[in-house]
């Protein structure tokens, strides 16, 4: 499997994080566009179908993530 560069995930986490913030706040059709948008390219960034299991494989796929520790990935 093609894995994507750690900055491209981080980009895209920062992304998502910023627009759930921004849903929350004013719930808008384009914020929410988006966000399935980031949500979709990050499963298929990592290999995953839904937006929380892409999160925790995008943040275990970067510079610093313990990768010795697979706890979360088995939760």
């Amino acid at each position: 499997m093609l894995m994507a560069h750690p900055a491209v995930l981080r980009n895209l986490i920062e992304q998502y994080d910023t627009l759930r913030i921004l849903h929350a706040e004013d719930g808008s059709e384009e914020v929410r566009q988006r966000m399935d948008d980031i949500a979709y390219t990050l499963c298929v960034s990592t290999g995953t179908r839904d937006i929380d299991a892409a999160l925790i494989a995008a943040r275990f796929q970067l510079p610093g993530a313990r990768p010795k520790d697979d706890s979360l990935l088995l939760a």
